[in-house]
């Protein structure tokens, strides 16, 4: 009577659900392959973003991926970027870096919480695969391959200073993820709101309905949970 093989039910894990209500509430990591212009050579790409902001907090450009380097990154950035008794919750995959003993020793000693994707799913860390998309596509971006380390890692500073600070998010109601974790989004689209209302006064008819939406974002949820409809 026992189910065997591929006959074996399947158990359907719900994923694990977090929420921003203000920057480093929830933190989410992962590495990705940088190429070089070396067949079968790779660099490897650290990045630590903010869930609330979409912020770039912190980045590393290796050439090896190890828990190591993983529990230094974590310390670099709660260093860097959080105030006194702040910690975060750090959400990942399953990779061996993130789950490795050095990392949640790391993780431990400074209480973080950790959080980790459900096995062999791949969107459930999906903003921060977002961001190494936008990287991979940008227009600048080497598609012959890195010469070295330093020019890899000169990129990455790059174009993490233009998406943190010159990059307008139409997630965050095109404000940049910069200003965002700064908390100097709430000013800016209240003066956008009243650039749009007195230009809506002074023209009415260029208006069919109400002005855009420039409210701020309250919170942001990695992984929500989805509603059950009601019977009828």
């Amino acid at each position: 009577l026992q189910h065997r093989g591929r006959a074996k039910r399947k158990q359907s894990h719900i994923p694990t659900t977090h929420r921003a209500t203000k920057p480093n509430d929830v933190w989410m990591w992962d590495i990705t392959y940088l190429p070089t212009r070396t067949i079968g050579q790779h660099y490897y790409l650290y990045m630590i973003e903010d869930l609330y902001s979409r912020c770039g907090v912190h980045w590393e450009v290796h050439e090896t991926e190890s828990g190591e380097l993983a529990s230094k990154l974590i310390s670099q950035s709660v260093l860097k970027r959080c105030e006194l008794g702040e910690r975060p919750v750090l959400h990942s995959d399953n990779g061996s870096p993130m789950k490795s003993f050095t990392m949640r020793a790391k993780l431990e000693a400074l209480g973080i919480k950790p959080s980790y994707s459900r096995p062999r799913v791949s969107n459930d860390n999906p903003y921060i695969e977002s961001m190494f998309r936008t990287v991979k596509y940008c227009p600048q971006w080497p598609s012959q391959g890195f010469a070295n380390i330093e020019s890899a890692r000169d990129w990455v500073a790059s174009f993490m200073r233009w998406y943190n600070e010159e990059h307008r998010h139409s997630a965050l109601r095109f404000v940049t993820p910069g200003q965002r974790y700064r908390r100097e989004d709430q000013v800016l689209l209240e003066n956008r709101k009243q650039v749009y209302q007195a230009a809506k006064a002074r023209n009415p008819n260029r208006w069919s309905g109400a002005t855009r939406n420039w409210k701020p974002i309250e919170s942001v949820a990695l992984n929500p949970e989805k509603e059950i409809p009601l019977a009828a």
